[in-house]
């Protein structure tokens, strides 16, 4: 746990003159579970983006594994293990759901079978037996779950969950919180960036709140929802 995975230092993104993020300095560990947390636009989206490569840092560098990836392009640091689900699940249409993890992994390298391995992927979320099932038949859980399978196809060191679970109900919120401790365990680091308190200070060994583009507190769960300047930005005073 002490060995850092991936590492960011006075990272900054202005888009004109407006600074949207930075400059912050966040280090994530191998194995961590990490929750960042923040009101709407307050850089969360753009942390993200600056992490798997959509945004390129203005200031600053990102580091993973010890290597500077701050101008590599998205689709290399996936490569190199760094992934991420997205806020709004949008998958192939037309196309099954084992057809769906089949394309991601034509840009990936797995020993094996490529149809094994997103078997594998899919039983792990719960979703061995919709393989054969276009993906638009799949209700919103599963249309969770299978944004979660298309980003672990490649076998990824970090994981960057975005809302994984917005929209679902309690006991689905407790499907795909199980799915994520158990990817944990198996080794892979996962930030979790999410609005349900309860399912990040559940989840999270730490927790990073973010307002108007700046880290301003880290901590436990409790640690953090004891903090005051927390409580003003975030929770309401």
């Amino acid at each position: 746990m002490s060995d850092i995975v991936l590492s960011m230092k006075g990272v900054e993104k202005v888009f004109g003159a407006f600074r949207a993020l930075g400059p912050v300095d966040l280090d994530l560990r191998a194995g961590e579970r990490l929750g960042i947390i923040g009101p709407n636009g307050s850089g969360k989206t753009t942390l993200i983006n600056c992490i798997t490569g959509v945004y390129r840092p203005d200031k600053g560098s990102v580091h993973f594994e010890g290597r500077d990836i701050s101008h590599i392009e998205a689709h290399r640091r996936a490569r190199l293990g760094i992934s991420r689900s997205f806020q709004i699940p949008r998958p192939f249409t037309g196309m099954t759901v084992l057809e769906n993890l089949l394309v991601p992994l034509d840009y990936c390298h797995v020993d094996g079978s490529r149809e094994e391995r997103a078997r594998s992927v899919l039983s792990n979320v719960g979703l061995a037996g919709r393989v054969s099932d276009l993906s638009e038949s799949l209700s919103q859980l599963e249309l969770r779950k299978l944004e979660l399978a298309r980003a672990l196809v490649g076998n990824p060191k970090v994981l960057i969950a975005d809302e994984a679970m917005a929209g679902l109900s309690e006991e689905e919120i407790d499907e795909v919180l199980a799915i994520l401790l158990a990817l944990n365990r198996s080794g892979v680091a996962v930030i979790m960036i999410e609005h349900i308190m309860h399912a990040v200070m559940r989840f999270s060994e730490r927790i990073v709140c973010f307002e108007t583009g700046r880290l301003i507190a880290s901590g436990t769960s409790t640690e953090i929802a004891e903090n005051p300047l927390v409580q003003k930005v975030y929770f309401g005073e």
